[in-house]
């Protein structure tokens, strides 16, 4: 009798994992301070079924993402960082990116692995490859999903006339665009067999720009005109209202959960992929905003709600990378042995959070990265990691930057520029040391930090600034040895490099052939790092 009641009791807890599905939902160019349950949010907007995901779930507070689209979601989608994939920055997009490519393991190709009755669809945004050649519009399935039904690019030209992709044959939609992503999730819900775990990859361009006034009924902003005049006369205005059109179309997903019965046999995942643009940010310095690996370029929100979550209603401080949604997401349909199909030169990064939502633990990983590169390079290019306390930034044409950010979240001292405390240089050498392992190559650290406090006056004069046709520069004194100067242009490219510089001795750069903008003066030595901009005009 007894074995009889084990033999039940084992049969239904693997009926129950059986059962569970995961739905990811991903919010296009959004941080969390919109989200008056964030600490820190400013303007924020009514949320009621994002903020009812609090109480059944845990909200992480240290997510950090990739500062642009599509290298987030490959780094979601395979668990790896983006020098791992080469998708570093925009697919098409201003500068360009590698696309994804289709030999990558993926979570689709886990779950098919582990489980083939297993539905997976990706709905929504994609993203992840050029829409030419065509054979490229069905790489959603060749990562392996069984269904794929939404916008292949990134920005809309319009959220009320676009083309949508399903299975590769395209479709001219005038549904208002977060509205359709909805109505086909639910309607291949419906086409699943109810037996059968499901997994959704539920990607909304929303709130991401065109900024517009959304259908009548979708949000509560009624005092808008809708009028160009008008978007750019207030446009966190019409933000706020596209992110409440989501939230209304997130909540009308929840209800057809719950008439099919799958609402309490679902994990829903929340995240932002990637902090908000310029035009709808809420910072002061607005070069820190989307597209840089600045806090307010990759912070961003996650929740982590439904039947696997114990002790729900939880707040975790955990340090959190996008990677580590792939090994959660595999982990959550009972894959625990993954890591058996990974091959050894596809390392992958993802650290599993199922302790964290089992309530086990409270932190799988001491320090959480993020980078952008793109095929045609600039200024904004680089390297960020940070841990509980502190962030180390490396820009790719040199420049350090160093914050603690329990005491400066919007990274505006930079500390590389003073002299470091003991606990602040121990932070700084496990950050680049942590970095160098990670990423190889020339050590991220720089031998004289912490022992000099200079400033670029101190040391070197730059005139006249602006400037249009010569640059004049001379080292006050002998202050560094083996010095190196190099002029970089708004792309990032080297245009002018001088080694040895000699104190006291005037060089004089013929900038007459150079176009007009930034470019940024980089003077190294003895492992000091001294920038400054210059206007050539």
């Amino acid at each position: 009798m007894i074995k009889y009641i084990f033999l039940l009791l084992t049969v239904f807890a693997l009926n129950t994992q059986a059962q569970r599905n995961t739905i990811l939902i991903i919010a296009d160019d959004l941080g969390p301070d919109y989200f008056g349950f964030y600490e820190n949010s400013v303007d924020t907007v009514d949320v009621p079924n994002i903020r009812s995901l609090l109480a059944k779930g845990v909200r992480f507070k240290n997510l950090m993402s990739n500062p642009v689209c599509s290298s987030t979601r490959t780094t979601i989608l395979t668990g790896r960082y983006s020098f791992r994939t080469g998708v570093g920055g925009i697919v098409g997009g201003i500068g360009g990116s590698k696309q994804i490519d289709t030999a990558e393991i993926s979570i689709p190709k886990l779950l098919k692995i582990h489980n083939p009755n297993i539905g997976k669809a990706n709905i929504g945004k994609w993203h992840l490859k050029q829409s030419t050649p065509a054979i490229n519009l069905m790489s959603p399935l060749a990562l392996g999903y069984n269904w794929s039904e939404g916008p292949f690019i990134g920005q809309l030209p319009s959220f009320t006339n676009w083309t949508k992709y399903t299975n590769g044959i395209s479709t001219t939609i005038t549904t208002y665009a977060t509205t359709e992503n909805v109505n086909n999730a639910v309607t291949w819900l419906k086409a699943q067999t109810p037996s059968n775990p499901f997994f959704i990859w539920l990607a909304f361009n929303a709130p991401h720009e065109p900024l517009h006034l959304p259908p009548a009924g979708l949000h509560t902003y009624t005092n808008l005109s809708g009028t160009a005049a008008d978007i750019n006369a207030q446009p966190k205005q019409y933000f706020k209202a596209m992110i409440q059109a989501m939230d209304h179309e997130i909540g009308r997903l929840f209800d057809s959960l719950k008439v099919l019965n799958k609402l309490d046999s679902t994990d829903i995942i929340f995240i932002g992929d990637n902090g908000n643009t310029a035009r709808t940010a809420q910072i002061v310095d607005l070069t820190k905003a989307k597209g840089t690996v600045y806090e307010y370029g990759v912070h961003v929100p996650l929740i982590i709600a439904g039947p696997s979550v114990v002790n729900k209603g939880r707040v975790s401080n955990a340090l959190v990378n996008t990677t580590d949604l792939f090994a959660t997401i595999v982990e959550n349909f009972g894959f625990t042995n993954w890591q058996t199909q990974i091959p050894t030169n596809k390392p992958v990064d993802s650290k599993s959070l199922q302790p964290i939502i089992k309530n086990t633990a409270d932190s799988v990983r001491p320090w959480i990265f993020s980078e952008i590169f793109k095929l045609t390079t600039d200024s904004a290019d680089g390297k960020g990691m940070r841990n509980r306390n502190y962030k180390l930034i490396k820009f790719d044409y040199g420049m350090e930057e160093f914050y603690n950010l329990a005491l400066d979240p919007l990274e505006s001292n930079n500390l590389l520029k003073g002299t470091l405390t003991e606990t602040d240089l121990s932070n700084y050498n496990y950050l680049c040391t942590e970095m160098t392992n990670l990423v190889g190559g020339t050590s991220f650290c720089q031998s004289g930090v912490g022992i000099k406090n200079i400033a670029m006056n101190d040391v070197i004069e730059i005139y006249p600034n602006p400037t249009h046709e010569t640059l004049n520069i001379k080292l006050s004194e002998n202050v560094f040895n083996n010095n190196h100067l190099t002029l970089i242009d708004c792309l990032g490219r080297v245009i002018y490099a001088q080694e040895n510089l000699l104190p006291l001795k005037p060089y004089a750069i013929n900038l007459s052939e150079f176009q007009k903008g930034l470019y940024v003066v980089v003077v190294k030595s003895e492992g000091i790092s001294l920038t400054k901009k210059i206007l050539v005009d």
